[in-house]
């Protein structure tokens, strides 16, 4: 922002002490040391509400995109309940297989056993 150098500072107190007087001059600095250290103050409370108000936003931003996805929740629910889905159709799928084979294993031996007993 500012750089005042050592020379300018001594220019501005040579000023006020023509200005004010030798006398006056102790309480002018001191006044004005209170009005910079009270603008200091302020600036640093405004910087850090700034912050907070830019953090704010920041974290309605993200609960606002965390509100519009999917919970997490609900994707594992879906996940498992797919993974579920395809575990009892491959369940199904092999049942009906043995079921088949079971049968058609039957079926020879049903009719053999038949033909030992006619003759």
């Amino acid at each position: 922002m500012f750089d005042i150098g050592f020379w300018e500072l001594m220019f501005i107190v040579l000023i006020a002490l023509v200005v004010v007087g030798p006398e006056r001059l102790p309480k002018l600095a001191y006044t004005a040391g209170k009005w910079v250290g009270k603008a200091r103050g302020m600036l640093t409370s405004v910087k850090t509400e700034i912050d907070r108000e830019i953090k704010a936003e920041e974290l309605k931003r993200v609960l606002e995109e965390q509100k519009k996805s999917l919970n997490p929740l609900e994707d594992a629910v879906e996940e498992t309940r797919e993974a579920f889905s395809d575990f009892g159709n491959q369940t199904r799928k092999t049942a009906d297989e043995t079921r088949d084979q079971l049968s058609d294993a039957r079926r020879p031996s049903q009719s053999s056993s038949e033909e030992n007993t006619k003759a």
